[in-house]
Formats: structure tokens, sequence, C-alpha cells
């Protein structure tokens, strides 16, 4: 209690000794930020609005009425499905949490030799990464699906997860932020005789955590909220995730107006874990941007 008195205190203090162009840098930043936050009250209002309330014209921003008959109405839409909600969410975690490891390891992986590592070819191959990230999703879908049929795992988890792995952003990322690692650190090691995993594992990856937990946000967002796997990859209804479920609360003319309620209150649901995510990650998204020449 004493240390957040003193804090509140010292912040009191640091205010009035602010000049005036501070005192305007203050106020507008602090209008950016309340601006910044309109959509997640927008969301979060939307899901607690009454039925009558979701169709108004012109639409209200804050709910006159709120009331979690939404969220109850989610329960009894998933009740009377043939798969239950907690089947898709399910789903969900699991590709999530498998696309999130998998997509770290592979990023800082792909990314140490490039940066450390003096091969022919490295510019080439560090050139098609780049290249790779003007490519819409949609211009590799017909091949994409072709490697994971000729696989055989559509209808499993790895049908979910091994078209999400490949992240360019996160290579991209985490190159630019091994690359302010010091060469002579990594000699250094060596020379005490460390093996080059030991140097991976004990000096490169504890060194670039601010750009692991960058591409894990950035690969979480993906996966939790796409539903491409489940479109293309998935015919079994058991294996699809949970923003599948959501399209198709609203998916077509008969239940297109029904199921706005239970639709609002699924998408506050999607949100909160990115959301979470974010929020302990922030401090370390800022020094990846710092350090990856990204200003």
């Amino acid at each position: 209690m004493r240390d957040w008195a003193y804090s509140l205190k010292k912040g009191f203090r640091s205010l009035r000794r602010m000049t005036t162009f501070q005192w305007i840098q203050f106020v507008a930043m602090t209008l950016l930020a309340i601006f910044m936050l309109l959509p997640i009250v927008y969301l979060v209002n939307h899901a607690l609005k009454p039925f009558n309330e979701l169709f108004l014209y012109p639409p209200t921003f804050i709910a006159k009425q709120p009331t979690l008959q939404n969220f109850t109405d989610l329960i009894v839409v998933t009740q009377s499905s043939a798969v239950p909600v907690t089947r898709y969410l399910f789903n969900s975690i699991v590709m999530s949490v498998l696309v999130f490891v998998t997509s770290c390891l592979i990023s800082v992986l792909c990314a140490y030799p490039l940066s450390k590592h003096k091969f022919p070819g490295r510019g080439v191959i560090f050139s098609g990464i780049i290249i790779s990230l003007m490519f819409a999703p949609e211009m590799v879908g017909i091949p994409r699906y072709f490697v994971i049929s000729n696989l055989g795992i559509i209808n499993t988890y790895w049908g979910h997860v091994l078209p999400l792995v490949a992240m360019p952003v996160g290579v991209f990322l985490m190159k630019q932020f091994i690359d302010q690692i010091p060469d002579e650190l990594l000699e250094a090691a060596k020379v005490e005789g460390a093996k080059e995993f030991r140097i991976f594992a004990r000096i490169v990856v504890p060194l670039c955590m601010p750009a692991v937990a960058t591409t894990a946000i950035l690969s979480f967002q993906t996966a939790w909220s796409s539903d491409e796997t489940s479109t293309l990859f998935m015919e079994d209804e058991t294996m699809k995730t949970l923003p599948f479920f959501v399209n198709t609360l609203t998916n077509n003319l008969s239940n297109n107006v029904a199921n706005q309620g239970a639709a609002a209150a699924v998408a506050l649901l999607l949100f909160i874990p990115n959301f979470i995510i974010f929020l302990a990650m922030q401090r370390k998204v800022i020094t990846t941007m710092m350090h990856s020449g990204i200003k």
C-alpha cells in the first residue's frame, strides 16, 4: 500500500514539472490511447447488448441494457448442434499450442544460421523468405492442399499445424535480432569449449527472447483466429476449430439474424486470449521492434 501511494505521489510530482510542450504531448497521447481502446470497448459492449439493440439504426456504441443473454443463447445453440462447442474449443487450443511451439522453434532454428553462419546461398535463402511475405495465402491455397493431401494428414491435428508453422515474419524478426549479438561473444564461448548446440541454447536463445515472444504472439493470433485449415483440410466435423464454428452461426440466411447474439458472444471469447497474451508480452514486442530495424 505504501509503495502504491509513493508511486502515485511521485507521478503527480512528475506531472507538475512538465513543460507546456510535454503537457501537449501527454494530452495527445492520452487521447490517442483512448481512441485505440474504442474497438475493444465496442466489442465488449456488443457482446452484452440485448437482441433488440443489436439491430438498432443508427447503431449504439454503449449497451443501454447490458445482459448476459447472448452467452446463454450461445449455450443453447451449441446444445442443439451435433458437435459440442467444447470440442471446437479443444481443437483450437491444441492447434494454437502446437503452432505456438513449432513456429517459434522453426523460426529461431532458421534465423540463427542465416545470421551467424556463412554458407553458399545464404543471401538467396533469406531473400526468398523476404519475397514470400508478398504472397497472399490464397495464392498458395491449392499447392498447400496437395501437399497436405499427399502427406496423408487430412483430418489430423498436423493438418491444422503444418500449413501455419512457416512464419517468414518470425524468421525476419529473429534474424535481425540475432544480428545484434556480438560475434565475439560466440567466439569466446567456442574458445571455452562450448559446442554449437550449447551456444545456441544457452546464449543465442536467451538473448533473443524478445523476438521469440513476438513470434509467439503472432503465431498464436494466427492459429487462434484462423478457420482456413478447418475449411480446406478437415472433413470430419469433430476436427474443426472454434473460428469455423463462429462462421457457421451466421453463414446462411436461415440463421443470419437469429444467431447474431451468440456470434457476438463468441467473438468476445475469441478476442480475450489474444488480448491477455499481448498484454503479458507487450514489453518484449517493443524491444523486438527496437532491435529489428523496424522503426
